[in-house]
């Protein structure tokens, strides 16, 4: 496994506001792929990572719930699709590895239904709620080339590249 380098929207925008290409099976070279996405998120620390976050552009995402304290809970989505969402709506303060040290309210449908297959290739449908719809739309939205600022008036996404090009200057 290795940590593998996180690209920001002030650098590599042009790469995140790609789509990305479904898998077309999962074997022991997707697996080392899901294995890096996961030890990369926990280094970050996060609690989902697309891979086109690190600059792979395939419908792959990981995500771990768990608490602080909490026996780990990785979870794996392979070519994850939404097939429903709930006419309710929540909202959800988000942030995003790719958009360092920003955070906006985000309203999202407050649950939703998704097929996804897992680590070892088996298929899954699922209907979730609470943090893990939230979570789950926002790795879905990277997967499609959005970020969580793309949600955000035009005025609130500006500064939020701002800052995060601050950010990497005094990082530097």
């Amino acid at each position: 496994m290795a940590i593998r380098p996180i690209l920001n929207v002030a650098e590599s925008a042009a790469i995140l506001k790609q789509v990305s290409a479904p898998v077309e099976r999962v074997d022991d070279e997707l697996r080392a792929l899901m294995d890096d996405m996961l030890e990369t998120m926990y280094d970050a620390p996060g609690i989902g990572l697309a891979a086109v976050q690190i600059g792979v552009l395939k419908r792959v995402i990981v995500m771990d719930l768990a608490k602080e304290g909490e026996e780990p809970q990785p979870r794996f989505f392979v070519n994850p699709e939404i097939t429903w969402t709930s006419d309710e709506t929540a909202p959800y303060e988000e942030g995003c590895l790719s958009v360092p040290e920003v955070y906006d309210e985000v309203q999202r449908p407050a649950r939703v239904r998704l097929t996804w297959l897992d680590y070892d290739g088996v298929a899954h449908d699922e209907e979730v709620d609470g943090l893990f719809a939230t979570c789950i739309q926002h790795e879905m939205d990277h997967l499609n080339g959005v970020l969580f600022i793309d949600h955000l008036s035009r005025l609130k996404r500006d500064r939020a590249i701002q800052r995060v090009k601050k950010v990497i200057r005094e990082a530097a």
